[in-house]
């Protein structure tokens, strides 16, 4: 029997293709679903992909997809570098390659890193292909997709993208490669093919559907817009009185800005160190929590202009988060203007489930503009405007009824759109519709003659 035949005859029969009456996936579909999730990153890591996929598989299994999750050694975590080689979490069956972490804070090991998980992640589909019928795979690393077009070549097992970042688009932005150099046209190929033949696209936000619709055209039928999330039951609100970690830093007593999260090469840092500047002699504490390219620069640059207005912490832990984002009046999310559309900051997200305000440094043509004027959560601050973020940032520090009202508004809106809940059944829907439309496709056609 043909690999083909045997597709058809064992492996489609299990996706019911009946509809209820409002022409949705229907119950028996959404049990059929048994996915594969294939990510570099995975809790333990602290990479904020990891932390969100663990809570969208979490509510995924809830809703009765089986699921397992291919995934590599903690790179980025706390308290150990190592976990379980295979590991089972509420049903959730979670396999981790040995691939080691090798310079994990420099671009060349990263890159390296995500060669060999890559490798690693092709083995595991080799021989995992049977257990499931889908295939949800991220560029994380950007690379990682090409598993999927594989996947589909040789087993025809259906798969789905999730962009979380725009490869080579980036690199190109940020000067690391030239976009007429050989690699670009190789790399803008494959994706071309990665793309054609997924069943389902996700991107993060429209300006990130542009840019791919812009270099292929002929998917943006199957791309799906689908916002990051943050969960209101694990960040609630804190008063800073009431919060340990603000005592434990001195932040009780002042006007508190925070950038919590990666300070990388796609992150507008300069806006937020000019502010500083303005401010140094009020009684305003710019804090850092996190890493990425761009921190020890950040850090020489307070020390050069002698800055006492800056407070510089590494990542917390998951658990630690709750109380880290809630220990401030106000915060900071920047994206820089070279990059625009071609990543998203999750901690937009997670700074509206802390009900504070948010200032939102992005280029006039961001999609955050639109979303902060929606959720009237805060303002909005071209890149390079210092000035105006300052000001801003003075008027919440004398007004704190209105900075109250302002994260209370931003609350509710994450609330109504962007909880684990509600993301995760537009990610179901992506998976079924991805099924069907598989199943359509290979099924044999019957001669109504």
């Amino acid at each position: 029997m043909r690999l083909n035949e045997w597709i058809n005859q064992k492996l489609l029969p299990s996706i019911s293709t009946e509809l209820d009456t409002n022409n949705k996936p229907s119950v028996k579909v959404q049990q059929s679903i048994k996915l594969s999730v294939v990510t570099q990153f995975f809790p333990p890591d602290y990479a904020a992909t990891g932390q969100l996929l663990e809570e969208l598989v979490e509510q995924l299994g809830a809703q009765g997809v089986d699921i397992e999750v291919f995934t590599s050694q903690p790179g980025y975590a706390f308290s150990s570098h190592t976990a379980p080689a295979v590991e089972w979490a509420d049903q959730i069956r979670i396999q981790r390659s040995r691939t080691a972490q090798l310079w994990p804070g420099r671009i060349r090991g990263k890159a390296i890193n995500g060669v060999l998980y890559t490798l690693r992640a092709t083995l595991y589909v080799l021989k995992a292909w049977r257990r499931n019928n889908i295939l949800l795979v991220t560029t994380a690393p950007p690379f990682l997709p090409v598993i999927g077009y594989l996947a589909h070549l040789l087993f025809r097992l259906p798969y789905v993208c999730i962009l979380y970042d725009l490869y080579p688009d980036i690199a190109i932005a940020l000067g690391v490669i030239s976009k007429d150099s050989w690699l670009v046209r190789l790399w803008r190929e494959i994706n071309k093919q990665v793309w054609l033949n997924a069943k389902g696209i996700i991107v993060l936000s429209p300006a990130m559907k542009q840019q791919v619709v812009a270099h292929c055209p002929e998917i943006a039928d199957k791309i799906s817009i689908i916002h990051s999330w943050a969960n209101p039951e694990a960040i609630v609100p804190i008063a800073k009185r009431e919060n340990w970690f603000a005592w434990k830093y001195n932040l009780v007593k002042k006007f508190t800005v925070l950038y919590s999260g990666n300070m990388g090469r796609c992150h507008d840092i300069d806006t937020i160190l000019e502010a500083a500047k303005e401010l140094r002699d009020e009684p305003i504490q710019f804090v850092c929590i996190g890493g990425g390219a761009k921190r020890e620069e950040l850090i020489t640059e307070v020390n050069r202009l002698g800055l006492k207005n800056f407070t510089f912490l590494p990542y917390q832990d998951q658990q630690v988060l709750p109380y880290s984002l809630t220990a401030c009046d106000l915060s900071l999310v920047s994206v820089d203007e070279t990059t625009e559309g071609l990543v998203v900051p999750s901690k937009f997200y997670s700074g509206l489930a802390s009900g504070r305000p948010i200032a939102v440094i992005c280029s006039r043509t961001s999609y955050l503009k639109q979303l902060v004027t929606e959720a009237n959560c805060g303002g909005t601050f071209e890149n390079g405007d210092s000035h105006g973020l300052a000001q801003f940032i003075r008027f919440l520090s004398r007004d704190p009824q209105i900075a109250k009202q302002i994260g209370q508004a931003g609350r509710q809106y994450l609330r109504s759109h962007f909880t684990p809940k509600v993301i995760s059944q537009q990610y179901l829907h992506v998976l079924q519709q991805a099924l069907l439309s598989d199943e359509l496709i290979t099924m044999p056609q019957t001669d109504v003659n």
